[in-house]
């Protein structure tokens, strides 16, 4: 059996696994039948057991998380295939899924990739967040856009095989592509939105764009999947995280998805709060709280 056939053999066993899941995990269709399903970034609660942070993240309302599944995070790639499924189960306890899974993956030929989208996919998480690819001096720009397009489509395949959306998130700072948005734009020109989208990060976007980010917007939007909120005000020059409402991004963006009829994913971010000690868990709570009324006022105006 050749590899791509055995993958997708391996790919339709999957599916027959997940779809006797489907009273706990939502498929990427019944997301698109709600109005915005609301995740949160979890990375502040590695401290928390599955069971606990299950149990937190209900608390707050949300319909599924963001998990970090990578080196550092709630779970190690290596330990993705006896551990993701323990998660899962705690989340489905409380109706909850993974909405997004915060990856190591940007390479269909590591070892790794495989085995991590395999596992997700026979769980029923239908997306992950990939791993930034960045800009070196010693390689044109153009060398850079054109290598990434062939990798990309790469993994593109895989992720077609297992029935999986690899998301690409928009992320301001020296070296990062698609932090001006249009290398994106072409890194991803032919790639099915459901192989590789887009997570449109607002608060990155109006970093680096400054008033301009609604132009940008409108060329990349046909390639967002899910989109990422969070907050920032500029303090002597440099880039401060804020609560959501306190700082430049604006409330006519969800105007803006609202006229573009956006029912994907949102993820709420706090970033404000220092995530590594886990004595600062109520405050990340009591953060994410407020920040979440502010996005639910913002998603309700217009």
């Amino acid at each position: 059996m050749s590899p791509i056939d055995r993958r997708r053999f391996l790919a339709l066993t999957a599916a027959g696994l997940a779809s006797g899941m489907v009273a706990e995990t939502a498929s990427a269709d019944d997301e698109q039948s709600q109005a915005n399903p609301l995740a949160v970034f979890t990375k502040p609660f590695n401290s928390l057991s599955f069971e606990e942070l299950a149990e937190e993240i209900a608390g707050l309302g949300f319909d599924g998380l963001e998990a970090p599944i990578r080196k550092g995070g709630h779970i190690d790639p290596a330990n993705v295939v006896d551990e993701l499924p323990r998660l899962v189960e705690a989340l489905a306890k409380h109706n909850l899924q993974v909405t997004v899974m915060a990856s190591d993956i940007n390479d269909a030929s590591d070892p790794a990739t495989e085995r991590v989208i395999r596992t997700a996919a026979t769980l029923g998480i239908k997306r992950y967040r990939m791993k930034y690819v960045k800009y070196s001096n010693d390689r044109s720009v153009a060398d850079h856009i054109a290598s990434w397009k062939s990798q990309f489509k790469d993994l593109a395949a895989v992720n077609h095989d297992y029935g999986v959306t690899g998301l690409y998130q928009n992320h301001a700072g020296v070296n990062y592509m698609g932090s001006s948005i249009w290398d994106l734009d072409q890194v991803l020109e032919g790639i099915a939105p459901s192989e590789i989208g887009m997570a449109y990060d607002i608060r990155h976007a109006t970093v680096e764009g400054g008033t301009s980010w609604p132009t940008t917007y409108r060329m990349i939007r046909d390639h967002i999947d899910t989109v990422y909120v969070k907050d920032f005000a500029w303090d002597n020059g440099k880039v401060k995280n804020v609560p959501l409402g306190e700082g430049l991004v604006q409330a006519k963006f969800f105007d803006m998805l609202r006229k573009d009829q956006f029912h994907g994913p949102i993820s709420l971010h706090e970033e404000y709060i220092d995530h590594h000690p886990a004595e600062l868990v109520p405050q990340h709570i009591t953060a994410i709280e407020k920040d979440l009324k502010t996005l639910r006022q913002w998603l309700k105006q217009g």
